[in-house]
């Protein structure tokens, strides 16, 4: 059995003086946001934590939100990174859909789970702030955009009788679930049950792939 490409989370190269400030000051929060709720975190906290100073935050920020918009604008770009890479058609040449479909899946659950604080601060932003919701939906089609593609491109390995339709509905029913783990069930589901990213992932996996009517057991040839 071929092993699927490594994925890895790009972060586009930066200016290192004009930015290592504000990259620890987004670090920062990012790490805070891993610790508790961002109404719970404070600027103090965040400069602290960064190793610089109140007057360096605000140097940069007029509050907390606008780092939070900067933080998300950084998190943006590295997520249009990281998707036009897994996106890239070439990189899965030779691997069964199957292969690729769970390798995708189980980057994105490791994902959300490395960066659970970080996106729930982000997704609950999106409930009251329309440039967020509006970034975070185009955000989220790019990432369909290339899951659809890559089946398209495999289209004779699945039976359902529009691909696009179900590779679309496919992405959109993990994309849900990840999210609605990151605001309610980050530890178990609703019944208390552990889910660890290997379950997980094995689940979302077979979900998708019976949906598009693909049977890792009886593959087809491309």
């Amino acid at each position: 059995m071929t092993t699927a490409p490594q994925l890895e989370w790009i972060r586009p190269p930066q200016q290192a003086r004009s930015r290592a400030t504000l990259d620890r000051l987004l670090d920062a929060a990012e790490v805070l946001l891993g610790e508790k709720a961002w109404e719970d975190v404070g600027v103090a906290d965040i400069a602290r934590r960064a190793g610089s100073s109140v007057g360096a935050f605000y140097a940069r920020f007029r509050d907390k939100d606008a780092l939070l918009n900067t933080l998300f604008e950084r998190f943006v770009a590295e997520a249009q990174a990281t998707t036009a890479g897994t996106a890239d058609l070439e990189r899965w040449r030779g691997f069964s859909v199957s292969g690729a479909v769970q390798a995708i899946i189980g980057f994105r659950v490791s994902v959300h789970g490395d960066r659970v604080g970080l996106l729930r601060a982000f997704l609950l932003r999106t409930v009251y702030d329309r440039s967020f919701q509006e970034r975070m939906e185009r955000l989220v089609r790019q990432s369909n955009d290339g899951f659809v593609a890559l089946i398209i491109s495999r289209r004779r390995e699945i039976l359902h009788p529009e691909p696009a339709i179900a590779a679309e509905f496919a992405s959109q029913m993990v994309t849900n679930f990840l999210q609605s783990r990151v605001l309610f069930y980050e530890s178990g589901d609703v019944s208390g049950r552990p889910w660890n990213a290997e379950r997980i992932t094995t689940e979302l996996t077979h979900a998708c792939l019976a949906y598009l009517g693909v049977f890792p057991e009886s593959p087809r040839d491309m």
